[in-house]
Protein backbone atom coordinates (compact mmCIF):
# COMPACT_ATOMS: atom_id res chain seq x y z
CA UNK A 1 0.00 0.00 0.00
CA UNK A 2 1.20 3.54 -0.78
CA UNK A 3 0.52 5.83 2.17
CA UNK A 4 1.11 9.54 2.77
CA UNK A 5 1.56 10.49 6.43
CA UNK A 6 1.35 14.13 7.49
CA UNK A 7 2.76 15.47 10.75
CA UNK A 8 1.74 18.85 12.17
CA UNK A 9 3.18 20.87 15.04
CA UNK A 10 1.84 19.06 18.10
CA UNK A 11 3.95 17.54 20.85
CA UNK A 12 1.03 15.53 22.20
CA UNK A 13 0.81 12.07 20.57
CA UNK A 14 3.97 12.84 18.60
CA UNK A 15 6.11 10.02 19.99
CA UNK A 16 3.20 7.60 19.64
CA UNK A 17 2.66 8.71 16.03
CA UNK A 18 6.32 8.21 15.15
CA UNK A 19 6.31 4.76 16.77
CA UNK A 20 3.40 3.63 14.58
CA UNK A 21 4.89 5.33 11.52
CA UNK A 22 8.12 3.38 11.96
CA UNK A 23 6.26 0.07 12.12
CA UNK A 24 4.00 1.00 9.21
CA UNK A 25 7.01 1.80 7.04
CA UNK A 26 8.23 -1.77 7.38
CA UNK A 27 5.22 -3.10 5.47
CA UNK A 28 4.11 -0.20 3.28
CA UNK A 29 5.61 2.54 1.12
CA UNK A 30 5.20 5.73 3.13
CA UNK A 31 5.76 9.32 2.05
CA UNK A 32 6.11 11.67 5.02
CA UNK A 33 4.73 15.21 4.75
CA UNK A 34 5.92 17.73 7.34
CA UNK A 35 4.29 21.07 7.99
CA UNK A 36 6.74 23.82 8.95
CA UNK A 37 5.68 23.48 12.58
CA UNK A 38 5.77 19.70 12.33
CA UNK A 39 9.42 19.81 11.27
CA UNK A 40 10.29 22.18 14.13
CA UNK A 41 8.53 20.12 16.78
CA UNK A 42 10.03 16.83 15.59
CA UNK A 43 13.47 18.39 16.09
CA UNK A 44 12.56 19.76 19.54
CA UNK A 45 11.61 16.29 20.71
CA UNK A 46 14.61 14.62 19.10
CA UNK A 47 12.47 12.65 16.62
CA UNK A 48 13.36 14.25 13.30
CA UNK A 49 16.21 11.85 12.53
CA UNK A 50 13.98 8.83 13.23
CA UNK A 51 11.49 10.07 10.66
CA UNK A 52 14.17 11.08 8.19
CA UNK A 53 15.74 7.62 8.35
CA UNK A 54 12.49 6.06 7.11
CA UNK A 55 12.70 7.84 3.79
CA UNK A 56 14.71 7.32 0.65
CA UNK A 57 13.45 6.29 -2.77
CA UNK A 58 10.26 6.66 -4.75
CA UNK A 59 7.16 6.87 -2.52
CA UNK A 60 9.42 6.84 0.53
CA UNK A 61 10.10 10.55 0.41
CA UNK A 62 10.35 13.25 3.04
CA UNK A 63 8.34 16.26 1.84
CA UNK A 64 9.02 19.54 3.66
CA UNK A 65 6.55 22.39 3.48
CA UNK A 66 9.30 24.93 2.79
CA UNK A 67 10.33 23.04 -0.36
CA UNK A 68 6.79 23.07 -1.78
CA UNK A 69 6.43 26.86 -1.80
CA UNK A 70 2.80 28.02 -1.79
CA UNK A 71 1.30 25.91 -4.59
CA UNK A 72 2.22 22.57 -2.94
CA UNK A 73 2.62 20.75 -6.28
CA UNK A 74 3.13 17.31 -4.71
CA UNK A 75 -0.45 17.29 -3.43
CA UNK A 76 -1.59 16.82 -7.02
CA UNK A 77 -0.59 13.19 -6.58
CA UNK A 78 -3.77 12.62 -4.58
CA UNK A 79 -5.87 13.55 -7.59
CA UNK A 80 -3.83 11.14 -9.73
CA UNK A 81 -4.42 8.15 -7.47
CA UNK A 82 -0.80 7.85 -6.41
CA UNK A 83 -1.66 7.11 -2.79
CA UNK A 84 -4.12 4.67 -1.29
CA UNK A 85 -4.45 6.49 2.03
CA UNK A 86 -3.60 9.77 3.77
CA UNK A 87 -2.92 9.82 7.52
CA UNK A 88 -2.51 13.01 9.56
CA UNK A 89 -1.12 12.34 13.03
CA UNK A 90 -0.79 14.19 15.27
CA UNK A 91 -3.19 16.86 14.01
CA UNK A 92 -3.23 20.27 15.69
CA UNK A 93 -6.36 22.29 16.40
CA UNK A 94 -5.06 24.91 13.96
CA UNK A 95 -4.94 22.36 11.13
CA UNK A 96 -8.37 20.99 12.00
CA UNK A 97 -9.84 24.50 12.16
CA UNK A 98 -8.65 25.09 8.61
CA UNK A 99 -9.85 21.74 7.30
CA UNK A 100 -13.41 22.12 8.61
CA UNK A 101 -13.60 25.61 7.12
CA UNK A 102 -12.31 24.55 3.70
CA UNK A 103 -8.98 26.37 4.01
CA UNK A 104 -6.08 24.69 2.20
CA UNK A 105 -3.15 27.08 2.58
CA UNK A 106 -0.56 24.71 4.08
CA UNK A 107 1.06 21.50 2.86
CA UNK A 108 -1.07 19.38 5.17
CA UNK A 109 -4.43 21.11 4.66
CA UNK A 110 -3.85 21.15 0.92
CA UNK A 111 -3.10 17.43 0.99
CA UNK A 112 -6.38 16.79 2.83
CA UNK A 113 -8.30 18.88 0.29
CA UNK A 114 -6.71 17.14 -2.69
CA UNK A 115 -7.22 13.72 -1.10
CA UNK A 116 -10.93 14.51 -0.83
CA UNK A 117 -11.06 15.54 -4.46
CA UNK A 118 -9.21 12.41 -5.51
CA UNK A 119 -11.38 10.04 -3.43
CA UNK A 120 -8.42 9.09 -1.25
CA UNK A 121 -9.55 8.15 2.25
CA UNK A 122 -8.06 10.29 5.04
CA UNK A 123 -7.49 9.23 8.65
CA UNK A 124 -7.10 12.13 11.09
CA UNK A 125 -5.91 11.78 14.69
CA UNK A 126 -6.63 15.04 16.54
CA UNK A 127 -4.83 16.17 19.68
CA UNK A 128 -7.96 18.05 20.83
CA UNK A 129 -10.55 15.29 20.89
CA UNK A 130 -12.50 15.60 24.12
CA UNK A 131 -13.39 18.40 26.53
CA UNK A 132 -11.46 18.75 29.77
CA UNK A 133 -7.83 18.73 30.84
CA UNK A 134 -5.07 16.74 29.19
CA UNK A 135 -1.56 15.75 30.23
CA UNK A 136 1.11 16.27 27.61
CA UNK A 137 4.90 16.04 27.46
CA UNK A 138 7.25 19.01 27.21
CA UNK A 139 10.52 19.01 25.24
CA UNK A 140 13.74 20.15 26.94
CA UNK A 141 13.15 22.96 29.42
CA UNK A 142 15.35 25.15 31.61
CA UNK A 143 13.94 25.09 35.15
CA UNK A 144 14.81 28.55 36.43
CA UNK A 145 13.96 27.71 40.05
CA UNK A 146 16.69 25.03 40.00
CA UNK A 147 19.23 26.94 37.91
CA UNK A 148 22.26 28.01 39.98
CA UNK A 149 23.48 30.59 37.43
CA UNK A 150 26.88 28.93 37.35
CA UNK A 151 29.76 31.05 36.08
CA UNK A 152 30.32 28.39 33.43
CA UNK A 153 27.11 26.70 32.38
CA UNK A 154 28.18 23.21 31.35
CA UNK A 155 24.92 22.31 29.51
CA UNK A 156 25.19 25.53 27.49
CA UNK A 157 28.84 24.94 26.62
CA UNK A 158 28.13 21.35 25.59
CA UNK A 159 25.05 22.11 23.50
CA UNK A 160 26.01 21.46 19.85
CA UNK A 161 23.51 24.05 18.59
CA UNK A 162 24.13 26.76 21.19
CA UNK A 163 20.45 26.64 22.07
CA UNK A 164 20.79 27.46 25.77
CA UNK A 165 20.97 30.97 27.19
CA UNK A 166 22.12 30.33 30.78
CA UNK A 167 19.66 31.52 33.39
CA UNK A 168 17.15 32.52 30.71
CA UNK A 169 15.76 29.79 28.43
CA UNK A 170 16.33 27.09 25.81
CA UNK A 171 15.72 28.28 22.27
CA UNK A 172 13.60 25.40 21.02
CA UNK A 173 13.99 26.49 17.41
CA UNK A 174 17.70 25.65 17.73
CA UNK A 175 17.23 22.59 19.95
CA UNK A 176 17.36 19.18 18.28
CA UNK A 177 16.29 17.20 21.33
CA UNK A 178 19.57 15.31 21.80
CA UNK A 179 19.13 15.48 25.60
CA UNK A 180 22.83 16.15 26.28
CA UNK A 181 21.98 19.24 28.33
CA UNK A 182 19.94 17.14 30.77
CA UNK A 183 22.92 14.89 31.39
CA UNK A 184 25.44 17.66 31.99
CA UNK A 185 23.50 19.75 34.52
CA UNK A 186 24.39 18.45 38.00
CA UNK A 187 21.55 20.47 39.56
CA UNK A 188 18.80 18.96 37.43
CA UNK A 189 17.91 22.38 36.05
CA UNK A 190 17.43 21.06 32.52
CA UNK A 191 14.54 18.68 32.13
CA UNK A 192 12.91 16.78 29.29
CA UNK A 193 9.68 14.88 29.09
CA UNK A 194 8.05 16.70 31.99
CA UNK A 195 4.27 16.35 32.09
CA UNK A 196 2.06 19.42 32.12
CA UNK A 197 -1.71 19.77 32.11
CA UNK A 198 -3.41 21.81 29.39
CA UNK A 199 -7.08 22.63 28.92
CA UNK A 200 -8.94 21.76 25.75
CA UNK A 201 -10.79 24.80 24.37
CA UNK A 202 -14.45 24.36 23.47
CA UNK A 203 -13.93 25.85 20.01
CA UNK A 204 -11.25 23.26 19.21
CA UNK A 205 -13.46 20.40 20.37
CA UNK A 206 -16.33 21.77 18.27
CA UNK A 207 -14.11 21.88 15.18
CA UNK A 208 -12.98 18.30 15.79
CA UNK A 209 -16.63 17.25 15.96
CA UNK A 210 -17.20 18.80 12.54
CA UNK A 211 -14.58 16.48 11.04
CA UNK A 212 -17.01 13.59 11.37
CA UNK A 213 -19.32 15.32 8.89
CA UNK A 214 -16.74 15.61 6.10
CA UNK A 215 -16.93 12.99 3.37
CA UNK A 216 -13.84 10.81 3.05
CA UNK A 217 -12.44 11.63 6.51
CA UNK A 218 -12.27 9.13 9.35
CA UNK A 219 -11.40 10.36 12.85
CA UNK A 220 -9.35 8.07 15.09
CA UNK A 221 -8.71 8.45 18.81
CA UNK A 222 -5.05 7.40 18.96
CA UNK A 223 -2.21 6.43 16.60
CA UNK A 224 -2.35 2.84 17.85
CA UNK A 225 -5.87 2.57 16.40
CA UNK A 226 -4.06 2.19 13.08
CA UNK A 227 -2.72 -1.16 14.25
CA UNK A 228 -6.12 -2.77 13.84
CA UNK A 229 -6.69 -1.16 10.46
CA UNK A 230 -3.37 -1.52 8.65
CA UNK A 231 -1.25 -4.24 10.26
Amino acid sequence: MKIAWGITGAGHLLQESVNVLVELSKKHEVTVLLSGAGEEVLKMYGLFESVQNLTGGKYRELILEEDQRTSFPMTGRFSLGTYDLLIISPTTSNTIGKIVNGIADTLITNAVAQAGKGHVETYIIPVDLESGDLETVLPSKLELDLCQNCEICVPSSKCPNKAITPGVEINLLKCEGCGACQTFCQFGAVTGGRLITIHMRDIDIQNTTKLYEIEGIRVLNHPTDLNNLLF
